[in-house]
């Protein structure tokens, strides 16, 4: 039988409970580097009581351990590669050291098979974060290679308990395993590797369990290659408190809340159900409002019978830079390319290709008309300088442009001022198609940051480019 989110769900009854992100692993820069090892593993991804699914995972566990370490502590993490494909990790979110930054072919050489690598950086920033692939990592992604990295408030948040959940999709054929349609140039060229199978820290939707009358940190993470979650809890009013690890005015979203490829999303959720009762978690990006996973609440009698008015913030509270808007560097960056964009032609190893060159080449992407090569920057800014980047999105797909090594706030969307302008910082931004955004950051890290699409197969395709920090 072909698998299919809605037969799964059709049949959900309670279902079982959905477990932690990966084992939790503490980082103490005084002893020896925690080991990450990447090799073939089973997962549960189709529940406890099926056959495990052939996976790619870091110390045989999707999502890969999950590590914590304090604000302004130190990682220390020693790759070891188990895979048959070269491989290094990207720290994604995290203003790190550029020679730390996991860039094959920019900031490091691909980690071979047998070889390994040590990474050991600052954590400068409280908040929510991933680490993943980021060597053919429209592959090693979608195979299961990431996990969960959590900074640590410096002063504990003022909620009961915390959730991670981390959502993803899986692309499985009839019998269950990982299809093995990677670098399909369809799916490139239209919305990226799209699955059929959605799991929740690893498995299959089932029961988050809740106390009636807590308080709850609940940490959100997208770690699919290419699709989009619209995350709302049943029955509740959970306040977004924290975006891409940094704290904001919390507020009730009237709307599901849209969470790209990349991006996390810490919300506060007061349990104010009642006990015995059931809430989805629903997921409305593309279809009718779809539970993905439940929170069940237990028969004990309510923690407490009210919640204070004031949600906190939560995450980093200070911005990572300051802006000086009167003499920015500016520059543009126009996003051509994929099924129905029209783009006849794009440079490509320094000559100008026809579309049908650029396609058996695997490139259907181009940033400023370049398909993908990297020997220029797209800006080159001084160490502190304040740089402004108007984004296009001339295409009919979303993308998700994820800046390394710096967070960034939106200024404008189509002209208009964006919410949270100057005061929600990022490191992506999920664009519509046909849409205009402006984007602003402070160029504190020096080194070269990879600048590019998170819809991990238009990364591939052409949507590339860097950002130079003198």
């Amino acid at each position: 039988m072909t698998l299919s989110r809605r037969t799964l769900l059709k049949g959900l009854g309670a279902g079982a409970l959905i477990g932690v992100a990966g084992c939790k692993a503490r980082i103490d820069a005084r002893t020896d580097p925690l080991i990450l090892n990447a090799a073939s593993a089973e997962a549960p991804l189709l529940g406890e009581i099926e056959a495990g699914t052939p996976v790619w995972a870091y110390n045989g566990s999707v999502p890969g351990p999950t590590l914590r370490a304090p604000r302004g502590g130190q990682i220390a993490a020693r790759l070891e590669n188990g895979l048959e494909q070269p491989t290094s990790i990207h720290w994604h979110g995290v203003r790190l050291a550029n020679a730390m930054d996991g860039v094959v072919g920019m900031t490091q050489d691909a980690v071979e098979p047998g070889a390994g690598f040590d990474y050991r950086f600052m954590c400068p920033d409280a908040g929510t974060y991933w680490y993943h692939s980021h060597n053919r990592s429209w592959e090693q992604v979608a195979r299961g290679l990431y996990g969960v990295l959590i900074v640590e408030d410096e002063e504990p948040a003022p909620v009961d308990r915390e959730i991670t959940l981390t959502l993803d999709d899986w692309r499985l054929d009839a019998g269950g395993a990982i299809h093995e349609s990677f670098g399909a140039l369809h799916d490139w060229a239209h919305g990226g590797r799209m699955g059929d199978w959605i799991t929740v820290n690893g498995g299959p939707p089932g029961d988050i369990a809740l106390r009636a009358g807590e308080r709850v940190r609940l940490r959100v993470l997208n770690v699919a290659t290419a699709r989009i979650f619209a995350i709302a809890v049943e029955g509740h009013a959970a306040q977004v408190a924290s975006i891409d690890g940094f704290a904001v005015a919390p507020f009730a979203p009237e709307e599901s809340v849209l969470i790209g490829p990349g991006q996390r999303v810490d919300f506060v959720l007061d349990a104010t159900g009642e006990p015995g009762a059931r809430y989805g978690l629903m997921d409305d990006a593309y279809d009718d409002a779809q539970p993905i996973s439940f929170f069940a609440y237990s028969d004990e009698p309510p923690l407490r019978d009210q919640f204070d008015d004031g949600v906190p913030r939560l995450g980093e509270r200070r911005a990572p830079g300051t802006l000086d808007l009167s003499e920015p560097l500016a520059g543009d960056l126009v996003m051509e390319g994929g099924a129905m964009g029209g783009m006849a032609q794009a440079m490509l190893g320094g000559e100008m290709k026809g579309m049908r060159e650029l396609a058996r080449a695997g490139r259907v992407w181009a940033l400023n008309g370049v398909a993908g090569d990297l020997d220029k920057p797209l800006l080159s800014a001084k160490r502190g300088r304040t740089v402004v980047v108007n984004m296009v999105n001339d295409s009919a797909w979303p993308h998700v442009m994820h800046l390394h090594g710096h967070h960034f706030t939106v200024l404008t969307i189509d002209g208009a001022p964006a919410h949270g302008a100057g005061e929600i910082w990022r490191d992506g931004h999920l664009m519509m198609p046909r849409s205009r955004a402006t984007i602003a950051f402070q160029a504190t890290n020096p080194g070269k940051w990879y600048f590019h699409c998170h819809m991990l197969g238009h990364q591939a395709g052409g949507m590339r480019t860097w950002i130079e920090v003198a």
